[in-house]
């Protein structure tokens, strides 16, 4: 819960190691349904946080399409394949940190400022962090092509995932998540969760502009191979 917390404090992708690591123990779903709760009170302390920085063109373009995801994921739970998700997730992860350093130099990135591919990356985020929690690597293919400085990126995911698990609660409340045993484990391990959110922010303000996107974008890489791994074995 203390690696979840460092991602809601600014470093995303770090946050998709919760799921895998508890369903070592327990069902996917079930990890799911306990992690939504700690999300929720780690996205209030990150809120606080990063109040004043984050980019509302960004969040009103990828928002709808991320509740238009998490309604197609609401509908579609009972005939979802976890290991196809997982793999096409991990997909996007590694496409587009590739993209950004191997992109013909002096081209226009076909990516920022594109705000079709906004709204399509935002339904796919909201549908796999309804599947999975696994909402981040979409959401960054699309904000960190950006350029935004490092605390209005980190703004910016906070504050998009605020809204995301908030909308979550209900359609997880419906499938049997949200029950009474997974709310206990919820609640002895929420007190985890202002601890790694607080160190996070502390290391976006400490490291520099480039270095932080050089981390991010390592991050998302390695994050995408870590779900193919899981999806194919």
């Amino acid at each position: 819960m203390v690696i979840t917390g460092i991602s809601k404090g600014g470093f995303g992708g770090l946050a998709l190691l919760a799921v895998p690591l508890m369903a070592l123990t327990i069902s996917p779903l079930q990890s799911a349904g306990i992690i939504l709760p700690i999300l929720i009170v780690m996205d209030w302390v990150s809120v606080w946080a990063y109040r004043k920085h984050w980019d509302r063109n960004i969040l009103f373009l990828m928002l709808p399409g991320a509740i238009v995801g998490i309604a197609t994921g609401t509908f579609l739970a009972g005939y979802l394949n976890d290991q196809i998700v997982l793999v096409c997730v991990g997909a996007i992860a590694l496409i587009f940190p590739l993209y950004a350093v191997f992109k013909p130099k002096g081209r226009k990135d076909v990516i920022a400022g594109n705000r079709p591919l906004g709204f399509i990356a935002g339904t796919v985020a909201g549908f796999t962090s309804f599947v999975a929690h696994a909402g981040g690597p979409p959401f960054q293919a699309y904000a960190l092509p950006q350029n935004l400085e490092k605390r209005v990126y980190a703004g910016t995911a906070v504050m998009f995932f605020f809204v995301v698990n908030f909308v979550k609660i209900l359609p997880y409340a419906m499938l049997g998540q949200l029950d009474q045993a997974n709310l206990t484990i919820s609640l002895i391990l929420i007190p985890l969760a202002p601890i790694g959110v607080l160190i996070g922010v502390a290391l976006v303000k400490r490291i520099d502009h480039q270095t932080f996107y050089r981390i991010m974008y390592g991050l998302i890489f390695a994050v995408g191979l870590k779900l193919i791994w899981d999806g194919l074995t």
